[in-house]
C-alpha cells in the first residue's frame, strides 16, 4: 500500500505500459496482455503482438528496446531477431513475443496461458510441497 493508503501498482506495471504504448505506436496488430502472476514466478506479464511483416516485426522490437533504452531498461535477453518470425525480448517483468501472424497462430500462446493451465501448475505446486 501506498502512504495515502492506496494500492500500490508493482514495478512492472511501469514497464507493462512502456512496452504497450511503445508497441502501439509502431502499429502492432492485435496486442494482448496476459497477466500470469498467478501462474508462473518466472515472469508477472506476458505482451503478444503480431506485425504485418518480417521488416514489420523487426522495426516492433526495435521501438520497443529504444523505448525501454531511454528509461535506462536492458533486457535480459532477445532472441530471434536473425529470422525475424518470432522475437522474444525479456525485459524480467515483462517478456514480449513479437510475431509473424502464421507464427502466432501456429503456436496459440494465448491458449497456452490460460486459465486451466493455471489450475493445473497450482495443483501440481501444491503436490511438489507436499512430499
Amino acid at each position: 500500500m501506498g502512504d495515502d493508503g492506496t494500492r500500490t501498482p508493482p514495478a512492472s506495471a511501469g514497464v507493462l505500459r512502456l512496452i504497450l504504448d511503445a508497441l502501439d505506436e509502431a502499429k502492432a496488430e492485435d496486442i494482448r496482455q496476459l497477466d500470469v502472476r498467478k501462474l508462473t514466478d518466472i515472469t508477472d506479464f506476458m505482451v503478444i503482438a503480431s506485425g504485418t511483416s518480417h521488416r514489420h516485426v523487426h522495426a516492433m522490437a526495435e521501438r520497443v528496446r529504444e523505448a525501454a533504452r531511454q528509461k535506462q531498461l536492458r533486457p535480459i535477453g532477445i532472441e530471434g531477431e536473425a529470422e525475424n518470425d518470432w522475437i522474444l525480448m525479456d525485459y524480467a517483468d515483462v517478456v514480449v513475443h513479437l510475431m509473424m501472424p502464421q507464427v502466432r497462430e501456429f503456436y496459440s500462446l494465448e491458449r497456452l496461458w490460460n486459465d486451466h493451465l493455471g489450475e493445473a501448475v497450482q495443483h501440481r505446486r501444491d503436490t511438489l510441497s507436499d512430499s
